[in-house]
């Protein structure tokens, strides 16, 4: 798709998006990786995290965006989508993060690597997808993909489950939703953490990923008839 026609402000707007995603990423990526094993998603297990394979996923796509937007070359439609099924993606870390985890973390939930990678990362991954979305070509058609990286991490974390491994010392699972050792198992309830079995669980989060997938399509399709009809008015 041509972004040639995009404002000087856009695309300096849409740069400073995609540079405090890249940043942010980064920099709280490597400061979870380098606390110490006792603190929630920490250490050398870091990578094994849904919360820091999104981010370093939307970085390396903004990366990719910021350097076609400098160079004003196209951008094939493949990159938008893209950017859509990581954004999504990067919106289920922190709504995840800030309604269900934080709660359950206490002090350990707003430090600094926390804060970058749940919340800097999302808004500024969110405000540039609509800042750019509207140059490509995005359709409800499109809206299943976004389960595709979710879908991913589950069989990864399953697998992970059954072969032991440990994302914190002692746990070989990496959220509660998804301790299938949990007293709700797979499809039971309890009355405290998890409360519901991880199948219920994966089914309520794919519903949410899905219908934040489809507003987001939703919102932009109508960002983009306001567009071209501002277009037309001035031409």
């Amino acid at each position: 798709m041509e972004i040639s026609t995009m404002s000087t402000k856009r695309r300096i707007l849409s740069l400073f998006l995609k540079l405090v995603v890249i940043v942010s990423a980064t920099v709280g990526v490597y400061l979870s990786a380098t606390d110490g094993l006792i603190a929630f998603m920490s250490g050398s297990r870091v990578f094994r995290f849904f919360t820091i394979q999104s981010n370093v996923a939307i970085a390396l796509v903004c990366a990719v965006g910021a350097i076609l937007l400098i160079r004003n070359k196209p951008v094939s439609n493949g990159w938008f989508v893209f950017k859509f099924v990581f954004t999504v993606a990067i919106t289920l870390t922190g709504a995840v993060f800030c309604v269900m985890l934080a709660p359950t973390l206490g002090d350990q939930a707003w430090t600094l690597r926390n804060l970058l990678t749940h919340v800097v990362v999302p808004i500024a991954s969110i405000a540039d997808f609509f800042v750019t979305g509207v140059y490509g070509d995005i359709q409800k058609k499109h809206v299943p993909y976004v389960t595709l990286p979710p879908f991913a991490y589950v069989i990864y974390a399953t697998i992970a489950y059954i072969a032991g491994v440990e994302f914190a010392p002692g746990k070989n699972y990496p959220y509660f939703f998804l301790n299938w050792d949990s007293p709700a198992g797979a499809f039971g309830f309890c009355k405290g953490l998890p409360f519901m079995g991880c199948v219920w669980w994966i089914l309520l989060l794919s519903l949410l990923i899905l219908g934040v997938g489809l507003i987001y399509v939703l919102i932009l399709k109508k960002m983009k008839r306001r567009r071209n009809g501002i277009y037309q008015k001035q031409s």
